[in-house]
């Protein structure tokens, strides 16, 4: 994955005037979706639940916040959830955590545009990943 840095000096992401509606807009969505997800994974029995859709919604929280905190800091990556992702690292989350953010980006755009099918075992991993992450998240965005 390339470095934020370099998504900035191609222009993929770009430094602008920090937005606190905006940020604090995405965090009380995600709020609300975690709470959803939270509600869904206690109501819908184990064998009924759609992997795809959990980890689109844990992908998306996370994204929310991240994009939320680069708000904050008055950066934006339009498009570009690669330098959303990327700018885990600028924040302090470690390689593995990166990484496997990175791989939910690319599973998750593969759920949307290619038909991609995924297990239930991955969900429950990128439940755990969210669970893992998401007091961290909140924290630097408070």
């Amino acid at each position: 994955m390339k470095d934020f840095k370099e998504f900035l000096r191609v222009g993929e992401a770009r430094r602008q005037r920090p937005n606190i509606d905006r940020a604090k807009s995405l965090i009380t969505e995600a709020t609300q979706k975690k709470a959803y997800l939270e509600l869904t994974i206690k109501t819908i029995p184990k064998g009924k639940r759609n992997p795809n859709v959990i980890a689109e919604q844990c992908y998306d929280i996370i994204m929310e916040i991240l994009r939320a905190k680069m708000f904050l800091d008055g950066y934006t990556a339009g498009n570009s959830h690669e330098a959303e992702v990327s700018y885990m690292k600028i924040l302090g989350f470690n390689e593995s955590e990166t990484r496997y953010m990175d791989e939910l980006r690319y599973y998750r755009n593969g759920t949307k545009y290619y038909g991609t099918i995924l297990n239930i075992e991955y969900a429950n991993k990128t439940i755990e990943f969210l669970n893992r992450i998401y007091p961290k998240l909140m924290k630097i965005v408070k």
